[in-house]
């Protein structure tokens, strides 16, 4: 698979057009409003300094986690029970992307908040456009990682092999995709052979998963 042909598919699933309609959207709409400042440039730099923590602890806390009972109910939320199918399947490419309902969800609640605690309608925008275009980026990085394209640069090979590892080694470990500082922050990046193989990457630990 060429990178042409992966970026052809990836536009074949909902998701990857919904989120590439919201961002080029988003900017075609900043840039109509004008009156571009310094925090129209920092705004997206502080969106990429936390990607790192922000995939990592929705990768922790929601993504990998387990059923519990609270008040005598079963709490098992979508997005922890699509994420275990897509352990179990990772070559399952419907189950790459944030389930939609989900999706629709977080870029609902994240314009109202964006618009809403920013200072000004042209910061709401260009957080709102931003953060669309580093989910776009995310999903795009994780729907490649798992299609047959191979790394040919040094940098993606780093992001592919890590998420493989996290995949196919042991499920404790390499929690980023598209960046990887929290990991190495949080030592969860260690080398292969410095931590087991997990007996339950392909489960996360949970005996049935509902798709």
């Amino acid at each position: 698979m060429t990178l042409r042909d992966a970026f052809r598919e990836f536009l074949r699933h909902p998701s990857a057009r919904l989120l590439l309609a919201l961002s080029a959207g988003s900017w075609l709409v900043r840039l109509g409003l004008g009156g571009w400042g310094i925090w129209d440039a920092l705004i997206p730099v502080i969106i990429l300094a936390l990607e790192p923590f922000t995939e990592w602890v929705i990768h922790v806390v929601l993504l990998h986690w387990k059923p519990r009972q609270v008040a005598g109910r079963r709490i098992d939320p979508l997005i922890a029970r699509k994420h275990r199918a897509h352990h179990r399947d990772p070559k399952d490419a419907e189950l790459v992307f944030v389930p939609m309902p989900v999706l629709l969800a977080a870029v609902s609640i994240g314009a109202v908040l964006y618009l809403v605690l920013l200072p000004t309608l042209r910061l709401g925008v260009t957080t709102m456009a931003a953060a669309y275009t580093m989910f776009l980026v995310y999903e795009w990085t994780h729907f490649l990682i798992h299609s047959t394209y191979r790394p040919k640069t040094r940098a993606y090979r780093y992001v592919w092999r890590a998420h493989r590892l996290h995949h196919y080694r042991n499920e404790n470990y390499w929690f980023g995709v598209t960046l990887h500082m929290a990991d190495h922050v949080l030592r969860t990046f260690p080398e292969k052979d410095a931590v087991p193989a997990s007996d339950t990457a392909r489960t996360l630990g949970v005996a049935e998963t509902v798709r």
